[in-house]
């Protein structure tokens, strides 16, 4: 039974800023067959999904694409520093998965404003508990830049407890610029948590190929950028764009 929403629950969420929990807009991107595998494996046999890499290696650009792609409902939130806060960063993401599924959180975030630190494994089960019950489509909840807030000590007991109980239809795919920390890496070995690390978001040399073809541009070309940036995204864009205006 889920309780009232507080008059206090309501005027926080709206001070929320709207944009923090919005799909971004779609960006300019290539197609990547081999990532996208990748992910729908994880859909399938994971109940959450972390892309690691720093910044410019395509975390983002891949997230959106999936996202279009899989076939469920997306909840968004990106992470900003300030939200290392226990209270503010749940309000963020339960008005986030509250836009799919309008009945989710009430109970929930009574429970955030009550809660001490060692009670978070009974926040996390609480949290599942209204996913289940809060029905509606299969749920995509993406969490960008979560490395901002990670050294808040109530993440890794929150998330750890989290992951392996999240109900089939909802995965959690979170995007970050460091590894996640240790007991969260660790969940991998139990088909919980599948990393997609930096090495395996660069491009190959096939993908430059293509990347560098939608410029007008030479698999030469691309050889030679994709040597020079090592794969990473954000600079073989670049590399393009300042190659096809020299071709102009």
């Amino acid at each position: 039974m889920f309780l009232i929403e507080s008059t206090e629950a309501r005027t926080a969420s709206a001070e929320l800023i709207a944009e923090k929990i919005a799909v971004p807009a779609a960006l300019s991107y290539v197609s990547r067959p081999r990532l996208a595998g990748l992910l729908e494996s994880s859909l399938r046999s994971c109940t959450s999904t972390i892309l690691s890499g720093r910044a410019g290696t395509g975390k983002t650009a891949l997230a959106l694409d999936f996202a279009r792609c899989c076939g469920r409902k997306v909840a968004w939130y990106k992470v900003d520093a300030p939200e290392a806060e226990l209270e503010t960063f749940f309000q963020y993401l339960t008005a986030s998965i509250r836009q799919q599924r309008p009945s989710f959180g009430t109970t929930f975030l009574n429970l955030v404003r009550a809660m001490p630190l060692d009670g978070i494994s009974l926040l996390a089960e609480a949290f599942v508990y209204e996913l289940a019950e809060s029905g509606g489509d299969p749920l995509l909840i993406v969490i960008e830049d979560l490395h901002l807030v990670c050294d808040s000590p109530w993440l890794v007991p929150f998330f750890k407890r989290l992951m392996p109980l999240l109900p089939a239809d909802d995965h959690l795919f979170i995007t970050s610029r460091t590894m996640p920390p240790a007991p969260l890496w660790r969940m991998r070995s139990k088909q919980t948590l599948f990393v997609i690390d930096e090495d395996t978001l660069a491009f190959t040399r096939q993908e430059a190929t293509l990347l560098f073809k939608n410029y007008g541009l030479s698999s030469e070309h691309a050889s030679i950028a994709l040597d020079h940036t090592h794969g990473r995204a954000s600079s073989l864009t670049r590399f393009a764009t300042k190659l096809s205006q020299v071709a102009v």
